[in-house]
């Protein structure tokens, strides 16, 4: 599925995407590397057991970077102008490797562009869901959406 355009997003709109992921250990140390974030937490299996969690914790900037990506297709792909922002990024629980995540988003509001006729903002909230029904990740983002009347008949019947 595409992404919807402005006029396709109503608040109260509640999206369960299909996609799901299995974090890897390889997964979090990659990231973890990558991003020159080496907390012993993320990294050290000995020192992790000695942790609150006893284990290592999934970077959680890797966990709001998938819960993002995840969303792309059912919401913005190829209907987005930019990202606007996040607000709000909560934590609520844990992830370790070999949890599953799902993303649930509900559309909480959206208004015309007060300087572009051809897109309007939409507020997303997303939440990543473990296999335990535990919200692991939670977060309010705006995305700059075409409107579909912006785009040229031909082009959205394709779509």
């Amino acid at each position: 599925m595409a992404g919807l355009y402005f006029e396709e997003f109503e608040p109260g709109l509640v999206i369960e995407h299909p996609t799901r992921r299995t974090i890897t250990e390889a997964d979090n140390t990659l990231f973890s590397v990558m991003t020159l974030n080496l907390a012993p937490l993320h990294l050290d299996a000995e020192y992790s057991k000695n942790s609150i969690y006893g284990q290592r914790l999934v970077n959680s900037l890797f966990i709001l970077g998938l819960v993002s990506g995840i969303t792309v297709p059912e919401t913005t792909q190829g209907t987005t102008l930019g990202n606007l922002g996040y607000d709000n990024v909560r934590f609520p629980k844990p992830v370790f490797h070999g949890d599953t995540i799902r993303v649930r988003t509900e559309i909480i509001a959206k208004r015309e562009s007060k300087s572009r006729d051809d897109s309007g903002i939409v507020t997303f909230l997303h939440q990543g869901i473990n296999q335990r029904d535990e919200i692991v990740c939670e977060c309010t983002r705006a995305g700059l959406m075409l409107k579909r009347s912006a785009v040229p008949e031909a082009a959205t019947s394709a779509s």
